[in-house]
């Protein structure tokens, strides 16, 4: 008699860990013709689910960790297959078991960091608003219209701190009531979560959402995509709800109103590349264009995958933390595709995106031939 289901042990961990959805899956493979992977190596989502749904998955290999929970497969999956949780249930077997390749080790050093200090680089706690010097920056206390929280890369990494304290002259120059909570943050624990450290994200949210409560914090402006994406959609499975604003939903609204006066000529053509976690996972496509539009003198051209099917950068799902070999880094292609259309700026609204692309310029000798910002720099530039 044929053997079905011969790890059923495997199959009730990954349907108790959140993967119950692979049962769904019908092999139509529609989510490998959109798997960015695919652009750089053979891999196949489709596979990875059939295995899965046998009980036959491999934890100790890399592919279970490839993922980097873009949106594209689950918008083309007819059947809510839900690949993203899929992986994820998978990534909270190894977790548990803690088996990490290679590529992935890091992932250990970086839950330390984020046990330890908040942060995945386990700098010191005492310095996580240390970009702000400077800047006359306000301790955020309750009353004020916004609290700003940066995100980790833009409070430690040198070329993000640039992201934030652009934000923040913006914002002055704005008359924006805002202040920030430097070391009582914590990370927002999405990418960590997405690594399947499901614990350590309880731990990071729960501490977050006391502190804002006790201060009084009631809407959140963020730089991160991925900060939005958790604080709008996965804190309120522990029954809390703040507003939370992308910075690119809010500069349309100071520009409209006449709060900030853009003036001079830009005078360079630029791309916009949309970040996963923006655009496919929240749906803001406008705002960030709507803000270009506005820059006197800046010609937007659109890449060749944008919007909806925008490129992958590569670093979500955890993977801003895991070994990519050169030749496989997605950020390359985006890079090239821009040089293509004549940009002389590759333009975004990530932390993210914009450590990929920076890394991918300078890996493929372009350092001279194009810039890679974000929109706040070019608003600041102007204001």
């Amino acid at each position: 008699m044929e053997t079905l289901a011969p790890f059923k042990e495997v199959i009730d961990e990954v349907i108790e860990k959140g993967g119950d959805a692979v049962k769904y899956c019908y092999q139509c493979g529609k989510c490998d013709t959109v798997c960015p992977w695919n652009n750089v190596r053979q891999f196949s989502v489709r596979k990875l689910i059939r295995e899965a749904t046998f009980g036959l998955s491999e934890i100790e290999k890399e592919d279970i960790w490839r993922c980097t929970t873009c949106g594209r497969c689950p918008q083309r999956c007819p059947r809510d297959v839900k690949q993203i949780d899929d992986f994820i249930a998978l990534r909270r077997m190894a977790t548990g078991y803690g088996v990490f390749p290679t590529a992935v080790k890091s992932y250990r050093t970086v839950s330390s960091g984020l046990n330890a200090q908040g942060n995945p680089f386990n700098e010191d706690r005492k310095t996580r608003a240390a970009w702000a010097e400077g800047l006359n920056v306000k301790p955020f206390k309750e009353g004020m219209d916004i609290l700003y929280f940066p995100c980790c890369y833009c409070s430690y990494d040198p070329r993000l701190k640039k992201v934030a304290q652009a934000t923040v002259k913006i914002l002055q120059k704005a008359k924006v009531d805002f202040g920030i909570l430097g070391e009582k943050e914590n990370c927002c624990g999405e990418s960590i979560r997405k690594t399947g450290n499901e614990d350590l994200f309880k731990k990071l949210a729960r501490e977050n959402i006391k502190t804002f409560i006790e201060h009084g914090v009631k809407k959140i402006l963020v730089s991160s995509p991925h900060c939005y994406h958790t604080f709008k959609n996965e804190y309120p499975e522990f029954r809390v709800n703040f507003e939370v604003v992308h910075i690119s939903q809010y500069l349309p609204g100071l520009i409209s109103q006449g709060r900030l006066a853009l003036s001079g000529e830009y005078g360079k053509k630029i791309v916009y590349h949309d970040p996963c976690y923006l655009g496919r996972h929240n749906s803001i496509y406008d705002d960030p264009r709507s803000i270009l539009a506005a820059v006197p003198g800046l010609e937007l051209s659109e890449l060749p995958e944008t919007k909806a099917d925008s490129l992958c950068c590569g670093m979500g799902g955890g993977r801003i933390w895991a070994e990519t070999e050169k030749h496989e880094r997605f950020s390359n292609i985006r890079v090239e595709q821009a040089l293509a259309c004549g940009a002389q700026e590759l333009v975004t609204a990530c932390p993210y995106c914009i450590t990929a692309l920076e890394d991918s310029r300078l890996v493929l000798n372009h350092a001279d031939d194009i810039e890679v910002k974000d929109i706040t720099e070019i608003i600041q530039e102007l204001i």
